[in-house]
């Protein structure tokens, strides 16, 4: 089983969902939206870097996205760019990442599952112990789901994200009579606008942002990835800025300045928000609706499908335990799956939010550095490898965005800090060990066949060309709105 290629499904659209799907989520609806605790209205400037500091990033991963559309992007770009040992430290850590994003974002779906049950009547005892039961249930549901084919995790994810967005645009219109505009204009006397402190705060709103590159891990199931890779990842940060911009727009407007200390440190900020602003029944229903149900299983549901596309990918190429690249008659990694399920289980028994995030941050981060790295190593050492997407500027800008991440690096929560570091050990024992084990070329008998550049015919092409001129259009739109929000309330008050 053994040396098996994926099976290309996803459009443009589902690149996109799967890849914002996993960004929007756990961050905006939890660590993210306790930084509008912190900061108020000038949450806004600190997510505007934070895009910032994605954007050119998402250019690099276009670039090898198109050139390299292989399973599990970040470890083959560093590989082939770097160094297999470097390839394997990006894998392993994106792997992490995503299983803490998914430990999150399921004990997320049960703080918010829990607070739509009390807004309808219902309440569920047991305090953290039924957290964690709720949350353990829905990562083994998607598990399932997962196992049983990337086409059901497809047409879920445009689904669960299409939900999200309907019940959002419902919420945001029964929420604009509650928004004071006073609000915008006053900050809470304990903002830290230190370098130290802002930086801090950009990187918890980085978090946010964090899997811009997700489509990269499933390069393998992209049709025509040489053109739906590069364009999923020019919309993808600014889909997610206006998302975040957005919802954090709300929630200062609807808190009064002098009681946002209480989200904060809040497990459902949003619920805690319309709790202090007296906003119960519908939109509370609504919020609580379209966060567990279309934000949440959106992130659960991708995130627990992309990481297990790494795994196998490393296992076909001889860096981890070969069981990882089997498959199952729907061509899915189902050992990689079960596994990385079951890790997840596992880190959700913490049941701290705040160490998962810090754990993933730093995980990202690191992954990034080597992937950033890796676009410049693969200019110089394969000049010649065919590249359909070029960023710009990549001697100058890649060295530039490694620094900005080293140092979003140094202000992270040192307990996660370490565990990462052991991580990483653990990671590179077992790849040793793989490689002293296994044939060292890999799956390099398969480069031309995953790499091969396949044009869709003319009417085909036309149809991509046309949904990506309407998502641009779309994008664009939301991303100015996004903006201007928070410019209205200092021309009004």
């Amino acid at each position: 089983m053994d040396n098996q290629i994926l099976k290309r499904t996803f459009g443009m659209r589902e690149a996109v969902t799967i890849t914002v799907g996993t960004v929007v989520g756990v961050g905006l609806f939890t660590t993210g939206a306790n930084v509008v605790g912190m900061m108020g209205s000038a949450v806004i400037i600190a997510t505007f870097v934070a895009m910032l500091v994605s954007v050119y990033p998402a250019l690099l991963y276009a670039e090898m996205g198109a050139a390299l559309p292989y399973a599990g992007g970040t470890y083959k770009y560093a590989s082939l760019g770097i160094g297999k040992p470097f390839g394997m430290l990006a894998g392993w850590n994106f792997i992490i990442s995503l299983v803490a994003v998914t430990s999150g974002e399921a004990l997320a779906f049960s703080f918010y599952f829990k607070t739509l049950l009390g807004a309808l009547g219902l309440e569920i005892g047991g305090g953290a112990t039924s957290d964690v039961i709720i949350a353990c249930a829905v990562v083994i549901l998607f598990m399932i789901l997962s196992v049983r084919g990337v086409e059901i995790t497809g047409r879920l994810q445009n689904g669960f994200m299409f939900f999200f967005w309907g019940v959002a645009i419902i919420w945001f219109l029964l929420m604009i009579p509650n928004v004071g505009l006073n609000n915008f204009v006053q900050l809470p006397d304990y903002v830290d606008f230190s370098a130290g402190g802002f930086i801090g705060m950009v990187a918890l709103i980085w978090w946010c942002f964090a899997g811009f590159e997700t489509c990269c891990a499933m390069g393998e199931e992209i049709k025509y990835p040489q053109i739906n890779i590069p364009r999923a990842l020019i919309l993808a940060p600014f889909i997610v800025f206006a998302v975040n911009a957005i919802f954090q727009w709300f929630m200062v407007g609807i808190v009064p300045t002098e009681q946002l200390g209480a989200i904060s440190t809040a497990s459902a900020p949003y619920a805690e928000a319309m709790s202090i602003a007296g906003i119960l029944g519908l939109p509370l229903i609504m919020l609580a609706a379209g966060i567990a149900f279309g934000g949440d299983f959106s992130t659960l549901n991708s995130s627990i499908s992309v990481p297990p596309r790494y795994l196998f990918t490393m296992a076909r190429d001889g860096a981890m335990p070969k069981v990882f690249a089997k498959v199952n008659k729907f061509k899915t990694p189902y050992v990689a799956i079960i596994t990385l399920g079951v890790l997840t289980v596992l880190l959700i028994a913490t049941n701290s939010m705040i160490y998962i995030a810090s754990l993933s941050l730093f995980a990202d981060l690191f992954y990034y550095i080597i992937g950033i790295a890796a676009c410049a190593f693969l200019r110089k050492r394969k000049p010649d490898l065919a590249r359909p997407f070029k960023a710009p500027a990549v001697m100058i800008g890649a060295p530039i965005s490694a620094i900005i991440y080293i140092i979003m690096l140094t202000q992270l929560d040192t307990e996660a800090f370490w565990t990462g570091v052991i991580w990483c050990v653990l990671g590179l024992i077992i790849f040793f060990i793989c490689q002293a084990k296994y044939d060292k070329k890999g799956d390099e008998d398969l480069a031309a066949q995953i790499t091969e550049f396949v044009q869709p015919p003319a009417e085909e092409k036309a149809k991509m060309d046309k949904e990506f001129k309407t998502w641009s259009i779309i994008v664009a739109v939301a991303v100015v709105v996004a903006i201007g929000l928070y410019v209205v309330p200092f021309i009004f008050v």
